[in-house]
């Protein structure tokens, strides 16, 4: 059976387009900072956002935890949501890469404010570890989704510089969240000391993320990414498909945020859903009105080939992205609609 995969935009698969030009890559060994197809993509990333220097990684997590890790010191602290995936899904990569103990925030949907923020800036006491970082995640996977008010990141951001604080930016689907917002790429990174955006999400490559900073940034961030076993030598095949992703999937992310709409609208209208998560980019999160039904239902559309995956007691996330057609939306909101619960 051909499945309609909702469970991740990380499911993707490359397109005959992108495999064609990772198949033509040129490459080398990047360790040794020689593979010209990676050199390329770090200086494209870096350019598109107007900062110095860019690190092609292996994942999301690779670049949030050097990111951590370059910011902070053992003993330190880091502040940020206690939904944020730095500190849920990142198998306690703070505490075993880098020492840290975590601040946890509450938040809406995953995101926290400057005020929220200044009510847990540590003294300066022996009794505690010193804040040290504080991250952000935009948009926020556990909030459905949900995108950052700009003029939020900009008070988070005057707070930081207030406090001398660096200000991280998980962006795994930060695309998402400017395609949404048309917000300039520049003036956005302008507020972060430290960006990780993924490739492999929305963007649709087999694999890859980027940490974006300054030069001298950067240049820390290169030495553990080796400690972590991160050199990927000729790597540039994978490059090529972020350079074709950047060239050519950004815009059309739009598309994979209608579809999120239109499953939406289908579920609000099902007596079986209590609600569903504002749907603002490409995550689609419903809550049932029975919680013990969650797995019967995920069960019923695996058997009507359709994957989705449990999210929480009573929570089951859908995600658009580029494999997902017009044709796949009609047939799931059909076999949605014929669920009886």
């Amino acid at each position: 059976m051909n499945f309609i995969d909702f469970r991740s935009d990380t499911v993707t698969k490359p397109s005959e387009e992108m495999l064609k030009a990772m198949f033509s890559a040129e490459v080398g060994d990047d360790v040794f900072n020689e593979d010209p197809t990676i050199n390329l993509l770090q200086e494209k990333a870096a350019l598109l956002f107007g900062m110095e220097a860019s690190l092609f990684c292996a994942s999301g997590t690779q670049t949030n935890q050097i990111a951590i890790n370059v910011h902070v010191q053992p003993g330190g602290e880091v502040i940020c949501n206690q939904e944020s995936h730095v500190y849920k899904y990142e198998g306690g990569g703070i505490a075993k890469n880098s020492g840290a103990s975590v601040r946890l925030i509450e938040g809406n949907r995953g995101r926290i404010t400057a005020e929220k923020i200044s009510e847990w800036l540590n003294p300066d006491d022996v009794h505690y570890p010193v804040t040290q970082l504080i991250s952000i995640e935009d948009t926020s996977n556990r909030g459905g989704g949900a995108i950052y008010d700009f003029e939020e990141i900009k008070r988070i951001k005057k707070y930081c510089v207030e406090h001398n604080l660096p200000l991280h930016l998980d962006g795994a689907r930060l695309f998402n969240s400017l395609v949404e917002t048309g917000i300039d790429y520049k003036k956005y990174a302008s507020q972060f000391d430290s960006i990780s955006i993924c490739l492999s999400k929305g963007l649709g490559t087999p694999v890859g993320s980027l940490l974006l900073g300054k030069t001298d940034f950067i240049k820390k961030a290169r030495r553990v990414r080796k400690v972590m076993g991160g050199g990927m030598r000729q790597a540039g095949f994978l490059a090529a498909a972020g350079i074709f992703a950047l060239d050519n999937n950004i815009s059309r992310l739009k598309i994979d945020h209608q579809n999120a709409k239109k499953l939406e609208e289908t579920l609000l209208y099902l007596t079986w859903i209590k609600e569903v998560i504002p749907v603002e980019t490409n995550i689609v999160v419903a809550i049932l009105n029975n919680s013990s039904k969650r797995d019967i239902i995920i069960n019923h559309l695996a058997e009507n080939g359709i994957k989705c995956m449990a999210f929480g007691p009573g929570m089951i996330r859908f995600v658009t992205h580029l494999d997902i057609s017009a044709n796949d939306i009609s047939k799931t909101i059909e076999v949605l609609k014929k669920i009886q619960i």
